[in-house]
């Protein structure tokens, strides 16, 4: 009878430490639900250069496997048209004029490795929320959005400082000067920087003629200083110009070393993907984030012997075929390792293709399809529209196609609440959590007005009136575009956001993109009756956005985005910065064996 006593007096003690184990191996399995996360982004891609986006004669099964297993985006909208501001408001989730990453001048991208702009430290990106709740993080590709502020090795802009565990890849862009032997209209930024210098010279030599006009005939020597300093900036202009670009903007680092300098670019394609990979197998008990942030297909289309030809639209044709092969070598180790029901897969562009990218008659950029402009533009569906495809196995739905506006933007709130992590709330976020629109729990997206700037201009404003399913986009400034080309801007440079060439529409072109996707048939009073009240919304709209907006530093002025040489990364003695892990490595690797 006692020790029948002592088993039920023991009986509520044993139920609640079952209840406690059956608590913590639910958090427990809460917190190993919480899925991998794995974003593949293209640089400059075109919206029609993809299979499942309508493309037929550009073979991509990879992207397109992706599609048919989950959910296609068909409006999905880069929040700038250029590298720099829409990656950083992709890793945001903000505008890019909220965190000053957009420019008021023709320059805006962060135009030198060497420069001391920069995504701010104050900014909070995903990789960093997630990195606290737990998950390994890891970025491999391009980075852009900078690396150091006041001194060579600071790094207060590198991928490691703002939420990355790992980086390998390169902290700049790919450039037409990265690759030997490219012709100069491939180098397009270099004929900025050689214009820049040209100025700096300029500038120069007028403060000379200055000082030797006050003291001309009292200090002889100052002809001689001014001879000798003249002659060294030309010098100093054409060396970086010409001489030692690829040296000092084109490299590769993992985390802080640099372990080419400068990078053979005809072998970084390999090395990426062999990053990729390795990330993911080291890391598959997870959670992981691994961001792929691809080379291609931005220019100068570096593309490996087995791919040259394959396509039927030339070297670009092959680089976007290229791309599509390394993101199923990604997807295969994601199969093998069995983690496709576990993982978040994203794919897109960071913006359009880029129309002025040409060789003589042959175009080397992107396709828009239907929509008009591309690349640089601010307004125009080519340069923002960009796909958007989401697989995650068992959780999103198959083969489905959403025609909402979204934006890249969304990647923020939707993955930061998926590693159950929360959203700053100090500030003001401009993405919406897309998993209920995914997995069509609601019909609509949180989207109600999506703003398009150019550089820290905004030239048009998309409304979407949810009751009536229009898409209303009011345009208040245009690139001017060059009369021989399909779209493209003047000089077959990236187009400029202000100045003369551009155009300010008073009231504005207006279109809606539900019925006229390609903007070719602006409304007005007389082809639409509600001009004037769509007009006076979306007006009323960009004054509630105004408010919002606090002013910040701006990281590309023109002081932030000149060389510093005291900024300048550099694996040897500056100024002839050289090095080759990976050759060393291999080097290394094979006498072993041999030995």
């Amino acid at each position: 009878m006692e020790s029948l006593l002592r088993s039920y007096w023991n009986l509520p003690v044993l139920l609640f430490f079952s209840l406690l184990l059956w608590k913590t191996c639910e958090a427990r399995a809460g917190a190993d639900s919480r899925p991998n996360i794995l974003i593949l982004m293209a640089d400059d891609l075109g919206i029609g250069d993809v299979g499942c986006y309508g493309n037929d004669t550009i073979r991509t099964p990879n992207i397109d496997r992706l599609a048919k297993e989950g959910v296609k985006l068909t409006q999905h909208i880069s929040a700038a048209p250029l590298c720099t501001p829409s990656r950083a408001a992709f890793m945001t989730g903000r505008y890019a004029l909220r965190s000053g990453m957009a420019s008021t001048n023709s320059i805006r991208i962060l135009y030198w490795l060497g420069g001391s702009g920069g995504l701010p430290s104050n900014e909070t990106t995903f990789a960093k929320v997630l990195q606290q709740q737990g998950y390994t993080t890891g970025l491999i590709g391009k980075w852009h959005l900078g690396v150091n502020c006041e001194s060579y090795n600071d790094f207060c802009h590198h991928p490691l400082n703002h939420g990355f565990d790992y980086f390998y890849g390169m902290p700049h862009t790919l450039l037409g000067d990265c690759q030997l032997g490219k012709p100069l209209e491939l180098g397009i930024v270099l004929r900025y920087r050689l214009w820049f210098y040209t100025q700096m010279i300029a500038l120069a030599v007028f403060t000379i003629v200055v000082i030797n006009l006050t003291g001309f005939f009292l200090f002889s020597w100052k002809i001689i200083f001014s001879l000798v300093l003249f002659g060294i900036l030309f010098f100093i202009s054409w060396y970086i110009s010409f001489g030692f670009v690829r040296y000092w903007d084109c490299l590769m680092m993992r985390n802080y070393e640099i372990t080419e300098q400068p990078m053979k670019v005809e072998r970084t394609y390999s090395l990426i993907v062999k990053e990729a990979v390795s990330f993911i197998e080291r890391n598959k008990k997870g959670p992981f984030l691994l961001f792929v942030s691809f080379l291609h297909v931005h220019t100068p289309l570096v593309t490996s012997e087995r791919f040259i030809g394959r396509s039927r639209h030339g070297l670009y044709g092959d680089n976007v075929e290229e791309m599509d092969w390394m993101i199923g070598q990604i997807l295969e180790v994601v199969d093998k390792q069995g983690l496709q029901n576990n993982t978040l897969t994203y794919f897109t562009s960071d913006h359009g293709g880029f129309l002025e990218a040409q060789q003589g008659d042959i175009q080397l950029g992107g396709w828009n399809g239907i929509y008009k402009g591309g690349k640089g533009m601010g307004g125009w569906e080519g340069g923002i529209r960009v796909p958007g495809i989401f697989r995650w196995l068992g959780v999103l739905p198959a083969d489905t196609v959403i025609d909402q506006p979204t934006s890249l933007m969304d990647i923020y709130p939707t993955v930061i609440h998926l590693g159950g992590g929360k959203v700053p709330q100090d500030r003001v976020t401009d993405g919406h959590d897309l998993m209920p629109l995914l997995q069509r729990k609601v019909q609509y997206s949180d989207h109600e007005f999506m703003f398009h700037y150019c550089g820290v201009y905004l030239h048009a404003v998309r409304w979407h009136q949810k009751e009536v399913g229009a898409v209303w986009k009011a345009h208040y400034t245009t690139p001017v575009f060059h009369p021989e080309g399909a779209g493209a801007c003047y000089g077959r440079r990236t187009c400029t956001c202000a100045g003369e060439q551009v155009t300010h529409h008073d009231p504005p072109l207006l279109f809606d993109l539900s019925r006229d996707p390609s903007e070719s048939n602006p409304l007005s009073i007389a082809t639409e009756p509600q001009f004037d009240t769509i007009v006076k919304k979306i007006e009323k709209a960009v004054e509630e956005h105004r408010t919002t907006l606090t002013p910040v530093p701006l990281q590309l002025t023109w002081w932030n985005n000149m060389w510093k040489p005291w900024l300048q990364p550099c694996c040897g003695t500056f100024p002839v910065c050289w090095c080759d892990q990976e050759t060393e490595n291999r080097h290394s690797h094979l006498q072993e064996v041999k030995d």
